[in-house]
């Protein structure tokens, strides 16, 4: 396939990620109780450190540690409980390896005191929205930025999701946070967009935007998406129970071939192994441009 527009590089903080046809996978950190598949299992934050240098054993190119959880219905939590959360890890992984950091959050004073923690990318699913004081922040740190698109709020987004065209109106959505990030003064390279998977989309529409992920490199910014273990996968398979791993795979591999940046997942060997052959195989390992 060839992507005229397709962005090859994204600029971090101190760093800067550059793609070719496997996609970098970024690895999932929660810091939570309650986040909707593995709240709870790296509360602690040596427990989090372990399991995120794990992460970059099995292959994680980016590792993504959030402290508040932004699963449908889930409550927010005080600013300081969340630093109180992320800080020490983000400390503590920046020590110990040289794979970038994102901070998920929306909140900016969060934001900031993770980048001075080490973080290099702010990564923020109410696309820079959320807090009035996030854009300056975004600014000053000079960090990546990720602006997703939400529909309504974690507490909402699930309630009777609708649009009009759903892939003309997240790209419109994703265009017009671009625009205003860029007149902020955040230079274009430093952006990455994100169309929301499951926040605030039915079943329909997630598959939709997945399908369509390739029309976003439109945009000229490099693309991420967060499929990892959601509910549309056991709605395709008609079984609410099973297991979501190996659905996650499926997808990562169909979005390698739309030239997709950027994948966020738990699973970080298992994708990594299945887009390790994906290269291999796929245009003799290469995306044409």
């Amino acid at each position: 396939m060839t992507y005229t527009t397709r962005s090859d590089s994204w600029t971090l903080r101190t760093k800067c990620l550059s793609f070719d046809a496997r996609p970098v996978i970024m690895g999932i950190v929660n810091v939570t109780p309650d986040s909707f598949s593995d709240g709870g299992k790296f509360y602690d934050s040596q427990a989090a450190v372990d399991h995120a240098l794990q992460l970059v054993a099995d292959g994680a190119g980016i590792l993504d540690v959030g402290g508040e959880s932004t699963r449908p219905y889930s409550n927010p939590v005080t600013t300081e409980e969340e630093l109180a959360r992320v800080i020490p890890v983000i400390q503590r992984l920046a020590d110990l390896t040289e794979v970038p950091i994102s901070i998920d959050t929306s909140k900016a004073e969060v934001a900031r005191q993770a980048v001075a923690a080490g973080a290099e990318i702010i990564n923020d699913v109410t696309g820079l929205e959320g807090d009035p004081q996030m854009l300056d922040v975004a600014r000053e740190s000079n960090a990546g930025i990720c602006a997703m698109h939400m529909q309504g709020t974690p507490q909402t987004m699930q309630d009777d999701p609708s649009y009009d065209n759903v892939v003309q109106d997240i790209t419109g959505y994703l265009q017009s946070r671009r625009e205003a990030l860029l007149a902020s003064g955040i230079h274009q390279d430093r952006i990455c967009l994100d169309p929301g998977i499951g926040f605030g989309k039915t079943h329909a529409h997630n598959l939709e935007l997945l399908k369509s992920c390739d029309r976003f490199h439109a945009l000229g910014c490099p693309i991420l998406v967060g499929h990892s273990r959601k509910g549309f996968i056991a709605h395709v398979m008609d079984d609410r129970e099973c297991e979501r791993m190996s659905g996650t795979v499926g997808v990562a591999l169909g979005l390698a071939t739309q030239g997709v940046q950027v994948l966020r997942v738990h699973d970080v060997a298992e994708v990594r192994r299945a887009l390790v052959l994906f290269e291999q195989t796929f245009v003799d390992g290469k995306l044409s441009r």
